[in-house]
């Protein structure tokens, strides 16, 4: 991802942004492997 920062807004935290993203990313993404798994566990012992 690239940012041009040379029009930016002093207050904009860039970093800050981009490090909220990504954890937002890895929770997204671990969140929907934990939901796969859980319907298979559930389907294996369940059905």
């Amino acid at each position: 991802m690239s940012v041009d920062l040379s029009e930016s807004h002093s207050a904009m935290d860039v970093e800050e942004h981009e490090k909220s993203y990504g954890l937002f990313v890895a929770l997204t993404k671990w969140g929907t492997i934990g939901c796969v798994v859980l319907l298979i566990l559930m389907a294996i012992f369940l059905l």
